[in-house]
């Protein structure tokens, strides 16, 4: 028997609005679950138990009167803790705002909690979101679902690790580098980080040349799909974001039709990364799939500048203007890994910034040509299955017990270049490893067509077997 919390958000809407289930019942099932799991995973900073429920009894209120229900009318969801929600703590994952209680919601929390859902609590993320690794001297470290000796990546490790479990259908998360899709591949879930300005990013301080995105994190595409409906749009606040026609992504999760007519590029490597033999296997039997949906595919031949120092220019060079007077005043209560990444762009100037900008334009121009004569662009989402626990952001990391190099470049070569571009980009579960942890694919799709990423997407988690597969715990 499917218990509550394995329902989906598009099952639970529906049996909330036909009266199957209520809201408060399933918010109950689900803060129970987050508590209990709570030792084992440290998904969540904080569990707004209380606040929770005084909100499922709203929504239940609504369901009994016949009001008009929302899109996620009393689904239950967490929020990664980077995102600003009135009234509820939100730490940054940093002992330096562990009492933060903002007065507003952020965009995306706000239009999350206008389609109904259900705030259930605010989930872990590295401090200040700086690392594909999830921990915090705030909360200590946050662990895989499927093993508790394995990271459940980051820096929406929480998010993922709370979707995971069962511990509400959705979430929203953020993505900086690949810090959705990581912890999706890592723990098996759908992880979409949109086009740039799909979904209204109100709290990035620098709005114009953001590469940081608020997104869904859910375990099906149709789930996915829901959130951006609710999230999308045009707002004042996100320069990107306006004028951007809502798409009906809910539509495009719906798998029909197939693959007859279209192009899909693709690799394996780009160029000379180091893959584990479980990934490829899983990458090759997915690309199969994907034929099989009367795909044609070609092998990019095409070579992209290094990415990773491109990337950390960037990154790097905005942390220290946000971060440099925090480390100056307070540096001792803060994670050593961040620190050690602000330091690293003391030595870089404006120069060196705008020359970033201007291979970030390059790389943007080249790969909007491969769109030219491609539908879609596919690559596996990470190197290989979810690091150890106690793996060291500046430690380098290991495939198939070889010591490959520096984490960033040899474990997440393919998520960096999208957060640059703005192109959207999902990872969904293409199968399971020897170790039995999931293992990412991830598709990138046409600049501003959501919708595509979306329906590829659905058509190919029809084909797999693994939605019913839980983690045991």
């Amino acid at each position: 028997m499917t218990e509550l919390w394995q329902l989906s958000a598009d099952a639970l809407r529906r049996k909330i609005a036909s009266k199957d289930v209520s809201p408060v019942e399933v918010t109950k099932t689900v803060l129970d679950r987050a508590e209990q799991l709570q030792p084992r995973l440290n998904a969540f900073i904080t569990i707004c138990r209380e606040q929770a429920l005084a909100s499922a009894q709203r929504a239940e209120d609504a369901v009994v009167k016949g009001e008009t229900l929302g899109l996620l009318h009393g689904v239950p969801y967490g929020v990664k803790d980077l995102v600003n929600t009135a009234g509820v703590r939100t730490t940054f994952g940093s002992l330096l705002y562990k009492d933060n209680i903002p007065t507003d919601d952020a965009v995306a929390a706000a239009r999350m909690k206008a389609a109904g859902g259900i705030l259930i609590g605010k989930t872990a993320t590295p401090e200040f979101g700086h690392k594909a690794l999830t921990d915090a001297p705030l909360f200590g470290r946050s662990c895989n679902a499927w093993d508790q000796t394995r990271t459940c990546g980051g820096s929406s490790g929480g998010a993922a690790a709370a979707v995971a479990a069962g511990l509400g259908p959705v979430g929203i998360a953020t993505d900086g580098g690949g810090s959705t899709r990581i912890p999706a591949a890592c723990n098996g879930l759908v992880g979409l980080k949109p086009t740039l300005g799909t979904i209204p990013h109100s709290q990035v301080q620098d709005a114009f040349g953001n590469y940081t995105y608020v997104t869904p994190m859910s375990r099906t595409v149709m789930d996915t799909a829901l959130q951006m409906q609710a999230m999308a749009g045009s707002h004042p606040s996100d320069p990107w974001s306006i004028g951007v026609p809502v798409q009906d992504y809910v539509a495009a999760a719906s798998p029909q039709g197939d693959l007859k007519g279209k192009r899909i590029l693709w690799s394996l490597t780009l160029g000379n990364t180091v893959v584990s033999r479980d990934v490829q296997a899983a990458f090759e039997a997915a690309l199969q799939r994907l034929q099989a949906l009367g795909a044609e595919l070609v092998e990019l031949t095409d070579a992209l500048p290094a990415m990773e120092p491109v990337w950390r220019v960037i990154n790097h060079g905005t942390w220290r203007a946000r971060f440099s007077d925090m480390i100056a005043k307070n540096g001792n209560q803060m994670t050593p890994s961040l620190v050690r990444q602000v330091q690293m762009a003391a030595d870089w100037s404006a120069t060196d910034y705008q020359k970033a900008m201007f291979t970030r334009a390059e790389i943007f121009r080249r790969i909007q040509g491969w769109f030219e004569t491609c539908d879609w662009f596919v690559t596996p989402t990470l190197t290989r299955t979810a690091l150890p626990i106690d793996q060291d952001l500046f430690d380098p990391i290991t495939i198939d017990g070889q010591v490959v190099g520096e984490l960033r470049s040899n474990l997440f070569p393919y998520t960096m270049p999208f957060n640059i571009t703005g192109h959207p980009a999902m990872s969904l579960c293409c199968g399971f490893g020897n170790d039995g942890l999931p293992i990412g694919l991830h598709i990138v799709g046409r600049f501003r067509d959501d919708a595509s990423v979306v329906r590829l997407g659905a058509l190919y988690e029809a084909m797999e077997t693994w939605m019913n597969k839980w983690p045991a715990l």
